[in-house]
């Protein structure tokens, strides 16, 4: 008696679905999450709106700590969070330090976030790890 074997339909199909496109390097995603990071707190989300809002998209530290009802050296830290992050920049006048948006920073990180979660266009694969 022979026993004939019939290959099942999902014994065809490749372990993994093909890459069609480049996804993030190590350190690039070392890079965003560390912008990431720094604008998943709430205060620093709202510092970066508060900054932007300003006119000529620049504030004062003393300008933001009332309105967001921390102290001044939380505000500060936070702040120092967003320039570390290369969101912000910041100019000493005086006593206080004033606070810029980076010109193209948040259009960057749109930018960055809509290209590596967009669906990938299936035309031209690279080749699959599972190889």
């Amino acid at each position: 008696m022979s026993v004939d074997v019939v290959p099942s339909p999902s014994a065809a199909i490749a372990c993994c679905a093909p890459l069609v496109r480049q996804a993030l390097t190590a350190e690039e995603a070392a890079d965003l999450s560390r912008i990431l990071k720094a604008i998943a707190d709430p205060a620093r989300l709202r510092l970066l709106s508060m900054v932007a809002a300003h006119e000529g998209a620049e504030a004062c530290v003393c300008d933001l700590t009332e309105p967001l009802g921390l102290s001044q050296p939380t505000v500060s830290h936070h702040l120092k969070v967003l320039v570390d992050a290369g969101l912000l920049t910041r100019d000493k006048r005086g006593v206080w330090a004033y606070f810029r948006l980076v010109p193209g920073a948040l259009d960057a990180l749109a930018g960055v976030l809509s290209t590596t979660t967009a669906p990938a266009d299936a035309g031209g694969s690279l080749p699959s790890p599972c190889e």
